[in-house]
Parts: C-alpha cells; sequence; structure tokens
C-alpha cells in the first residue's frame, strides 16, 4: 500500500443518522469515548485514529493535508454522502478544513476547544513542570482519580493548564484514553503537527462556504487554544453558535461531560436539518468496528 493510500483504524458504533468523530493531538479514536459512548444511543459514530495516531501506525513523515486525504478516503470507504463532524482540538481543525473542502458531504459541524488560527497562552514550561507531570500521570495510571496525587503532584504539574475541574472523573478519563493517546502518538505524527504550525497551516479563510449549522464549544481557560482564538473562528463561520464554559480548559469533555452533551443533544434538537438524510445513502453502510 503506497503512502497515499493510507487506511485508517476505525471504530464504530450504535445505528442511524452518522457522526464522524475526529480527535486531537495527541490522542487516539479512544479519547472521543466522551461523546461516541453519548451520541452512539441514537447515531452511528465513526472515530478513526488519525494517520500517526493510535493502531493508524507509520514510522513514515507525512503533511497535515495527508489527514484530509485519508479521511476522504474514509467517507468513501463507508459511502458516507452526508455526515455530522465533531472535531476536538486538532480534530476541529481537520473538520474545518474538510467542510470548507466538501460543504456538501457535511449537514452540521461541532467543534471543541479548536479554532482556525489557533492561539495558545501556554506559560513555558519548567523541568518542575514536566518531573510532576511525570509523576502525576503514572500514579493516575496505577490509582485513577486518587486525591492525594491530584492534591500534591497533578495541581502543580502540566495537568493544571489542561483542566479546571480537578475531578476523580476527570483524572479517570486521562487514566484510561489520554495515557494511550500520548503513549500511541507517532514521532512521524508530532513532526507533521509541527511544520504545519511552523508553516501557518492554519488559517480562518474560506469559511463562508460552510453552510450548514455549527456549533462551537470552549473552555474560558484553555491555554492551548483560547477561547478568544475559537470566538474568532465562530465569527467567521456563517451559522455558528458559540459557548464557552466557565472554570474550564482544553480538556473540557472530560471536566464537564454530562453538560457538554447535553448542550450539544439540545443543539441537535434544535437542527433537525443537521440529521436529515439528503441522499438515498446518507446512512451509510459501515463494516464492523476495526479499532
Amino acid at each position: 500500500m503506497g503512502m497515499g493510500e493510507f487506511e485508517l483504524k476505525v471504530a464504530i458504533a450504535g445505528q442511524g443518522y452518522p457522526i464522524l468523530c475526529l480527535h486531537g493531538h495527541p490522542g487516539s479514536g479512544r479519547s472521543m469515548r466522551v461523546f461516541t459512548e453519548h451520541l452512539a444511543q441514537n447515531f452511528q459514530t465513526l472515530s478513526p485514529d488519525l494517520r500517526g495516531y493510535g493502531q493508524s501506525k507509520t514510522r513514515q513523515d507525512f503533511t497535515m493535508t495527508d489527514h484530509l486525504s485519508d479521511l476522504e478516503r474514509l467517507l468513501d470507504r463507508y459511502s458516507l454522502d452526508r455526515c455530522l463532524l465533531l472535531g476536538w482540538s486538532l480534530g476541529g481543525i481537520l473538520a474545518l478544513e474538510l467542510a470548507v473542502k466538501h460543504p456538501e458531504r457535511f449537514s452540521g459541524l461541532i467543534l471543541v476547544a479548536t479554532a482556525g488560527r489557533p492561539w495558545s497562552n501556554h506559560p513555558p514550561v519548567s523541568l518542575q513542570d514536566n518531573v510532576y507531570t511525570g509523576i502525576a500521570a503514572m500514579l493516575n495510571l496505577v490509582k485513577p482519580g486518587w486525591e492525594w496525587n491530584i492534591e500534591t503532584f497533578a495541581k502543580r504539574s502540566l495537568f493544571r493548564y489542561l483542566i479546571q475541574q480537578h475531578t476523580p472523573a476527570a483524572y479517570h478519563y486521562i487514566a484510561s484514553d489520554a495515557v494511550y493517546a500520548f503513549a500511541n502518538t507517532s514521532p512521524a505524527a508530532n513532526r507533521a503537527l509541527t511544520q504545519a504550525m511552523r508553516e501557518g497551516y492554519t488559517h480562518v479563510q474560506g469559511y463562508e462556504k460552510i453552510g450548514c449549522p455549527c456549533l462551537m464549544l470552549a473552555g474560558e481557560a484553555d491555554r492551548h487554544i483560547s477561547a478568544i482564538s475559537s470566538l474568532e473562528t465562530a465569527d467567521a463561520i456563517p451559522n455558528c453558535e458559540s459557548k464557552v464554559y466557565p472554570n474550564t480548559a482544553h480538556l473540557l469533555p472530560w471536566e464537564i461531560p454530562a453538560q457538554l452533551l447535553s448542550d450539544i443533544d439540545q443543539w441537535l434538537a434544535q437542527h433537525p436539518e443537521t440529521v436529515a438524510a439528503k441522499r438515498n445513502n446518507a446512512g451509510g453502510t459501515a463494516e464492523p468496528s476495526a479499532g
């Protein structure tokens, strides 16, 4: 199989109108379970491991545009002429790119902690930050949500920038999904993102082509992709509602999952056109889960 024909591993759940769920960096399809376990009750969710992440392993270098080609092939592979797009962080950037390129294929966009031109205000990282983050992550893996570890190490580690609400639930997600994602993000994926940011890959243009309803959700204290940059993107999209959650950061789906999912449900209910099949095979016929 050539570099241009990379096939993504994808986890599929549920039945009904399809939702393509795109993870961030570092990440994997597993990172999206906070969304898919809920949405799969009423929809069919497809959560690929992007190239260089999770089980979609590669040692060969690639570019950000390869992600888009991979996802276009995935849409064709499962006959998804029309679907919803949900993207978190890097996944949201890719969702925006796809929607600009193929506006007819997407009936709605749900964007979480993302921006077309992401702006970070993350403070410099110290050696102690890295040491404490390593200790907190390892202890949390052994004993997820352990209060002593949260108070002693996690709140003094880089986790203090990723989350604001240091709940045991958030740390259970970190233990089950974040550590796996970090361990299974390849050097090639790191290089592709670094190169893209250096070249100014991201932008806020062409969004007038996105005619479908969009929902932008951001954490007020997000230091990785600031809420201000999320709102700039939301303003550039013709039909986009936005909501900024106080006392949350970049991992807000793991901080306030119930509220976030409730708001997504409400938005979907208010926009029935986002889940209306406009073509015969819009529901797609997916293969069994490969992820």
